[in-house]
């Protein structure tokens, strides 16, 4: 007899209010301020926070200005700072901000010129991925564990659960049977709240309020469910915890299941192969896996700063693929550039959309500005895979 083989595999979230995602969002911001004034903008940007304190560094060549102190206020109240019961709130939290010109030795190999193509922003490796797990062609658990940390902002937000506050964090952990999703095998959530609201109210609502809306039919009578496993989580945010841009590349892409480059996207224009490349590579993988190509798709692509030609392309279906490698590959070269001049105008990458990516992930998302998510490309490659 043969046995079915099971595992597990977890992938994790955090909703708009945690420390590392308030860096993501306000580097983000100001790139998008700046793409507004002047598409050619050249900007990396990083911020960190701590109790009462905001900092933004980094390099910005621009025709644009930003006016540091407001909008970084600015997106302190969006996300929902805004009490000083927090211990940290956008009124009164400082806010610093040093900037320098991006050097002159990047420049000239980025910059395109009579004699020069725009080269990659730096050297490096990118990544993108897709499967056929999920209608957006995602791991199932990524997209479950953002769902649940969207959720959560959504019931503080529209005041179905008014005591939450904006940090949290989420986690699904997925049975499979076979290579194949099944049920959902633990939930965790946890959920910055009020001072005196008891873990048995806040355990019954974000259950009925949060997890069951979501997780619906995948959750069953033996899934384990953890909501805030200390018991209590009133102090949170940068009063809790330090954050920074980049620190949470993992859920910003596959949760764990695709390759990841290692470079963070927020605060960098797409003159950084770390965020164009990796959106392309997504772009491309999605659309082999949505012409049926193969089932799975890994892309990775590699660069060397100042030269616009990536020196590799590198294409995977992990055995899924239901025509030759080989004629996938010579049908990725075919149809995709991945110079850095071509991927930007491709995906009209020089648009202020950035700030929405900067939370609940930069794939899987069925939003206009997310043109990396188009599976425009899918008819063309299955014609020219014969299927």
């Amino acid at each position: 007899m043969i046995m079915s083989r099971k595992h597990l595999f977890s992938s994790e979230s955090v909703t708009e209010g945690h420390p590392d995602k308030i860096c993501d969002q306000v580097s983000d911001a100001i790139l998008d301020e700046l793409l507004k004034q002047d598409p050619k903008s050249r900007v990396a940007v990083e911020t960190a926070t701590t109790a009462g304190l905001i900092a933004v560094m980094g390099e910005i060549t621009t025709k644009g200005y930003v006016e540091f102190q407001k909008l970084v206020r600015d997106v302190i109240k969006d996300i929902g700072y805004t009490k000083p019961e927090y211990l940290f709130d956008y009124r009164t939290c400082g806010v610093l901000a040093s900037i320098t010109a991006q050097s002159p030795d990047i420049a000239m190999g980025v910059n395109e010129s009579s004699t020069h193509e725009q080269g990659a922003g730096d050297q490096g490796i990118t990544f993108g991925y897709a499967t056929r797990e999920t209608k957006e062609l995602m791991p199932i658990s990524i997209m479950l564990a953002h769902k649940l940390a969207r959720k959560l902002a959504q019931v503080r937000k529209n005041g179905t659960l008014p005591y939450l506050r904006p940090d949290g964090k989420t986690q699904v952990t997925m049975e499979y049977v076979d290579g194949i999703p099944k049920r959902i095998h633990t939930v965790v959530i946890a959920a910055q709240h009020d001072e005196g609201i008891t873990s048995d109210k806040i355990s019954k609502e974000i259950k009925a309020h949060v997890i069951e809306p979501v997780c619906k039919d995948l959750i069953d009578k033996d899934t384990k469910v953890f909501i805030n496993g200390t018991g209590r989580f009133v102090i949170g945010g940068p009063a809790a915890d330090t954050g920074v841009t980049g620190r949470k590349i993992i859920l910003d892409t596959y949760g764990g299941r695709g390759h990841h480059g290692g470079g963070c996207f927020s605060g960098k224009d797409p003159s950084k192969v770390d965020r164009s490349g990796a959106y392309m590579a997504r772009y491309v993988a999605k659309n082999v896996v949505a012409a049926g190509l193969a089932d799975t798709c890994t892309v990775q692509i590699g660069y060397v700063i100042g030269v616009a030609k990536p020196v590799s392309v590198y294409v995977d279906a992990q055995g899924t693929n239901k025509v030759p490698i080989e004629k996938i590959e010579q049908i990725v070269a075919d149809n995709f550039s991945f110079k850095p001049a071509d991927m930007i105008k491709k995906l009209d990458l020089l648009r202020p959309i950035y700030r929405k990516t900067a939370a609940y992930g930069h794939f899987g998302r069925e939003e206009p500005e997310f043109s990396w998510e188009k599976i425009d490309m899918a008819e063309k490659l299955r014609a020219e895979a014969g299927i």
